[in-house]
């Protein structure tokens, strides 16, 4: 490809990765008007902003395998028809539940522009050009969760539908995917023999035992998406133990940590030429130990501020070294497969989230969600410095 289409292909494939993080979070702030509007429990409003997530993690594995199958440019095309149909229809829908049904469309569609999105990067570009792609990728995925909220709440002022317009940016971004996407070819089988050719279960199995380090990186994607989601949900209830309950004022915060992400996973290509992706990880769940300890100390709306910046510039490292290993470990041939798994880990990471720490508010305040948050930072650091993991990767 000539520079000017190189550059045409990665902007569509990073506009695109802000729709991936747009696809609940532009809902946020107007839940309670959807609440008022629909006249629903505020749980059913809150699914929502959960459905699609749900169908992510059921979807993706089904995703990835056919962009093994055929590669990824049509499902990536495909899933950029389905987000803007899904996404839009709530413009003109006023009942719960096939507006929960779009949702669930729109849940389908993400699952293939995100594992699209990967295997696009990894089939386009090598070595220090897919790692910058990889980072650009992340800073995108963090500016998205800055703008599209903002975006989402000042549309809300107008009507509690109109924010669902903005899904439809989607139609355009497919135009020029058509127009700038290369097609790649179909998914190659795996050439290095043995078990790692076998797709089913078994054959994955195998896959995990002869590179474990996969596991590790689909637990510390996981994780990431677990520790991020107990900043999005709780940081609040901190926030407003120090007496800052603007909406606006919070959204600054969250702001922060997706800029500090973004920043981090900018220069992610500089970093990991001059180091390693598991220096990477020890460096940012050593952020994040710091991050969330300094947490449990907040007591004024200054010292607030470290701690979200802190934790967001560890995940701009995290994030891209994932996607990364992914591309290394993966057998031939089955990159759509095994980054899949990734999407799942980490949607699945964020719906557990509340579960897994809500429990500790009644117990020891919203303080003690951070000191466990601590604790498995600085747990999960004693574990990869001990056992070295993905020196190899």
């Amino acid at each position: 490809m000539t520079t000017a289409k190189t550059r045409s292909t990665l902007g569509v494939i990073l506009a695109s990765a802000t729709l991936t993080v747009m696809a609940g979070a532009i809902l946020g702030p107007i839940v309670p008007a959807i609440q008022s509007s629909l006249g629903v429990s505020e749980s059913r409003a809150g699914l929502i902003i959960t459905t699609h997530g749900a169908l992510i993690v059921l979807v993706s594995p089904f995703a990835g395998a056919l962009i093994d199958r055929i590669g990824p440019r049509r499902p990536f095309i495909a899933g950029l028809l389905l987000y803007a149909i899904g996404g839009g229809a709530g413009l003109g829908i006023d009942a719960f539940w096939p507006l929960l049904a779009s949702r669930a469309v729109l849940g389908v569609g993400v699952a293939f522009v995100y594992t699209g999105i990967t295997v696009l990067i990894y089939q386009l570009y090598e070595g220090q050009r897919m790692n910058r792609a990889l980072g650009l990728r992340s800073s995108a995925n963090s500016v998205g969760a800055v703008v599209w909220p903002l975006v989402g709440g000042a549309l809300g002022t107008l009507s509690w539908q109109a924010p669902f317009g903005v899904y439809l940016i989607a139609l355009p971004l497919g135009l020029l995917a058509i127009l700038t996407i290369p097609e790649t070819g179909d998914g190659e089988p795996s050439v290095d023999g043995g078990t790692d050719s076998a797709t089913g279960p078994a054959g994955v199995v195998s896959v995990f035992r002869r590179r474990p380090t996969l596991v590790a990186v689909y637990l510390l994607y996981f994780g990431a998406n677990a520790l991020l989601y107990s900043i999005v949900v709780f940081y609040p209830q901190l926030l407003a133990g120090v007496g800052i309950t603007a909406s606006f004022s919070i959204s600054l915060y969250l702001a922060a940590n997706g800029l500090a992400g973004g920043v981090s996973a900018a220069v992610y290509d500089r970093l990991i030429a001059r180091t390693s992706r598991p220096m990477l990880v020890v460096a940012a769940l050593t952020l994040w130990t710091v991050a969330f300890a300094g947490a449990t100390l907040v007591d004024s709306s200054l010292s607030a501020v470290p701690s979200v910046v802190g934790f967001g510039l560890g995940l701009g490292l995290v994030f891209p070294s994932a996607f990364g290993w992914i591309e290394a470990l993966a057998p031939a041939g089955r990159e759509g497969q095994f980054s899949s798994y990734l999407a799942s880990a980490g949607y699945t990471g964020q719906f557990i989230s509340p579960v897994a720490f809500g429990p500790l508010v009644p117990a020891f305040g919203v303080r003690g969600v951070f000191g466990a948050a601590a604790v498995v930072a600085a747990g999960s650091l004693l574990l990869v410095g001990g056992l070295g993991w993905g020196r190899a990767a």
